[in-house]
């Protein structure tokens, strides 16, 4: 429902708030289509009919861009549009939890091992976050899900793994632990919203009890499924910016603002300008 960054999502999606130049979920799909993802499900609810617009031709946008010759424009639009087929829109008709998103997808992904990012987390990385961890995954199999370090001091209000072992960025889990206290904590590595998965996590999800917020948790049903299969985490390489808050949606839009051809030399001098004032 996105409510921390109300009233903006009163009425957009918050996935659809504009990162420079798109909206943030284009960011995602960017990402997912880097990695080898063929066909992408989106799980939407209520009032987020824009999410499926974005991704639908606008035949009288392309015809007014073609009347008027902006075709650099209209060639950047194409592009963003994924082929016929590969997209699935899928409706979770309650704000039940994100395990409940997930298994709302179960008869399009099937028996099949599938990748979940949430598109209100934006992650900056070449290659790719979730493209790092296809080729963790071609290695080790299993489930994976990414992480990255925060400070200690911050483990409580993260989710966070048991590292079990280690080799390089792979890391073995034994666990993991929703906002652990700091000095119970069993790691500093918290889990960002990107993560490979069996299908046979769909069974887990079909029964599993509401948990924190009174909401089916994700989490709950991945530690059950860790009894019985591999888990793995991956430090990626690169930054995650959370435009699920205020002061995230702010820090994306600045690091991709100064990233941008159009907009660098310009948003420079303007974050110069505003420090001077500070």
């Amino acid at each position: 429902m996105g409510t921390r960054v109300l009233p903006a999502t009163k009425s957009i999606p918050k996935e659809m708030l504009p990162v420079v130049d798109r909206p943030a979920i284009q960011y995602v799909v960017d990402e997912a289509l880097e990695a080898g993802i063929e066909h992408i499900v989106f799980v939407t609810g209520r009032n987020k009919g824009a999410i499926e617009d974005y991704f639908d031709r606008a035949y009288e946008l392309e015809s007014s861009l073609t009347a008027k010759r902006k075709d650099a424009i209209l060639e950047q639009l194409q592009k963003m549009l994924l082929p016929a087929g590969s997209a699935s829109f899928v409706r979770q008709q309650a704000p039940l939890g994100l395990g409940h998103a997930i298994w709302c997808a179960r008869d399009i992904i099937g028996n099949e091992p599938f990748a979940v990012l949430l598109p209100d987390v934006i992650v900056k990385a070449s290659p790719s976050c979730l493209a790092q961890m296809v080729q963790a995954y071609e290695t080790v199999g299993g489930n994976i899900v990414a992480v990255d370090p925060v400070p200690m001091d911050r483990v409580s209000s993260y989710g966070v793994i048991a590292p079990k072992s280690r080799d390089g960025r792979l890391i073995e889990m034994s666990g993991m632990v929703e906002k652990p206290p700091v000095e119970s904590a069993p790691s500093n590595l918290k889990i960002t919203g990107r993560y490979i998965l069996q299908p046979e996590i769909f069974g887990l999800l079909a029964d599993q009890a509401a948990g924190a917020g009174g909401e089916i948790q994700l989490t709950d049903a991945m530690v059950r499924q860790m009894e019985t299969q591999s888990y793995h985490a991956y430090e990626f390489e690169g930054r995650e910016y959370d435009c699920g808050s205020k002061l995230g949606y702010f820090e994306a839009v600045l690091a991709h603002a100064i990233d941008n051809e159009e907009t660098a030399e310009g948003a420079r001098d303007l974050i110069r300008k505003l420090a001077a004032t500070l």
